[in-house]
């Protein structure tokens, strides 16, 4: 929604004069990148538009005589961006998605990859029940961990202010202090899955499903990782905020094939089974925290005795504040993801499908990663594309409120074919599903919620990438009610539709929510949100 109020220009007007004022005392040609000829920015606490005042000043390196020359060049953009197409077609725009997606699609994708692996594994022990109980004690760690998994997109973000501003003094302060919080998340995490099993199992498991004997020594052995997992999270998000995205890949890399190394060593040779499983992920966790603090140190990103100090509030503030309403949607988010298993594992006593469920849910987050990928890549570049710059030499206008707007559909159009795309290679890798699991009977309960799962790619690729616009936008609380909202809808279809259909039905509630986020989205893109073409008319015209 486009706000402009009389007391709010004024402000505007101040806090630029301000600014100008700072300028002349700066580089004069950075300043015409920043203040010149009718911005637009974003006021992150109220998602609210505001229009910065047309301002050229006198003093800086730019001339009047230099206006009329800049105008025609933003013509000339303007008609340039009219003529860009929002379906790909392999330009620079492309290549700038390509550029920052390929990188993160290989850091996502190692996650489920291992995970699969051990799924794989553990499968071979030809026990439902110990799959089953391996998935409900891998629901409850990644809730927990998700619950506080805010952090490293905050983290990045402070980071990567800090590196724009050559401040090797910030970057350390920034990741020391995302670490000292999220080493006191760790060791309550920590202590809550140690001293309380049982309670947190509960909550997806009933008191007396048969996979609880599997589900507790596994989750135990985890909880020991839950520290090293924040760690290493929030590492590799200090690494992103410098725009290295190399470094974290080949220590992530190398970590889980150690864990591949060490899973039928563990579950077979020495026959610890389901904890074997377990063990083999606390290694590979623990050793890639470390490794990641050690290359943290020698990039002299980070201080030992910073991350054991407490901060002050004036600089820890940012990473609280900024991370409320995301809190808020990860809380829906794992309430959702809770519901779901909770019911899945009460649909028969047998772990039968809990053990599809697994598999499924499996197959469906391998094709998922490449549209998580693309949210980031969302995060990223729509906020970039958002600051209006002019070259102080060839006078070109780039960035700005529609060149976002063509990111943005550009990007959604990606969603929509990888979507696609991902769907129709996973219902061809469906009768490959008997390879993770020898048991009939689970193969079959898995079958049609595959079918299922691959045909919600589809809509997976317009929501992962709407949602990053979302939060590129900073319209944070708008993401957070559009996710409560579709949790709401969820958490209704739970109670109808297994008790109808069984399995097939916890996935046809997967598409309730899903499709309640696409909605969100859809608002989002088209009548709330400030790429919204209605918006960037009203815009235009209060410019004009």
């Amino acid at each position: 929604m486009i706000h402009i109020t009389k007391r709010k220009t004024y402000y505007s007007r101040a806090f630029l004069f301000c600014l100008i004022t700072i300028e002349r005392y700066d580089s004069s040609e950075g300043f015409v990148n920043m203040y010149i000829n009718n911005k637009v920015i974003f006021n992150k606490s109220r998602s609210s538009i505001f229009v910065r005042e047309s301002v050229i000043d006198d003093a800086a390196s730019v001339s009047n005589k230099n206006i009329p020359e800049i105008k025609a060049v933003e013509e000339e953009n303007s008609s340039m961006k009219e003529n860009i197409s929002s379906w790909p077609s392999f330009d620079k725009l492309d290549a700038d998605i390509a550029k920052l997606a390929i990188p993160t699609i290989a850091n996502f994708a190692i996650g489920p990859l291992i995970g699969a692996v051990d799924l794989y594994w553990v499968g071979r022990m030809g026990n439902a029940l110990a799959l089953a109980g391996q998935s409900a004690a891998n629901q409850v760690f990644n809730s927990a961990f998700f619950l506080i998994s805010y952090l490293p997109s905050v983290t990045a973000t402070l980071v990567s202010t800090q590196k724009a501003k050559n401040s090797n003094e910030g970057v350390q302060d920034a990741v020391c202090q995302a670490l000292f919080i999220s080493g006191i998340f760790g060791i309550l995490g920590t202590l809550l899955l140690l001293l309380k099993p049982e309670t947190v199992l509960k909550s997806v498991l009933k008191n007396d499903a048969q996979a609880m004997i599997f589900a507790k020594p596994y989750l135990f052995m985890r909880s020991f990782g839950f520290l090293a997992s924040i760690i290493s999270n929030v590492s590799y998000s200090a690494f992103r905020g410098v725009l290295d995205t190399v470094t974290p890949l080949y220590i992530s890399l190398s970590a889980n094939i150690l864990n591949c190394i060490l899973d039928p060593i563990l579950i077979f040779r020495y026959n610890m089974g389901v904890t074997g499983a377990a063990v083999a992920t606390l290694t590979a966790e623990v050793v890639m925290a470390s490794v990641f603090l050690y290359a943290l140190l020698k990039r002299k990103m980070i201080q030992m005795n910073k991350i054991f100090s407490v901060p002050s509030w004036t600089k820890l503030s940012p990473l609280i504040k900024g991370s409320s309403s995301l809190f808020l949607r990860n809380l829906a988010l794992n309430f959702t993801f809770l519901f779901v298993t909770r019911v899945t594992q009460s649909i028969d006593t047998t772990g039968v499908a809990a053990a599809a469920h697994s598999i499924t849910i499996q197959v469906f987050y391998l094709g998922g990663v490449v549209l998580l990928a693309l949210s980031a890549v969302a995060q990223i570049l729509i906020p970039s594309q958002l600051v209006t710059k002019v070259d102080p030499h060839t006078k070109k206008v780039t960035g700005g409120v529609e060149t976002a707007k063509i990111t943005s559909n550009r990007m959604m159009a990606w969603g929509l074919i990888l979507g696609t795309t991902l769907g129709a290679i996973q219902v061809a890798v469906i009768p490959l599903i008997h390879k993770l699991t020898p048991l009939p009977q689970v193969q079959k309960a898995a079958k049609i919620p595959s079918y299922i799962a691959s045909l919600l790619q589809i809509i997976n690729g317009l929501v992962f990438v709407g949602e990053g616009v979302m939060i590129g936008c900073s319209n944070y609380l708008q993401l957070a009610i559009s996710t409560i909202v579709s949790t709401i809808a969820t958490i209704t279809a739970l109670t109808i539709l297994p008790n109808l259909f069984g399995l097939t039905g916890v996935w046809m509630s997967f598409g309730v929510f899903n499709f309640s986020r696409l909605i969100g989205v859809y608002l989002h893109q088209t009548r709330y949100g400030p790429l919204a073409s209605k918006n960037i008319r009203k815009l235009q015209n209060k410019l004009n």
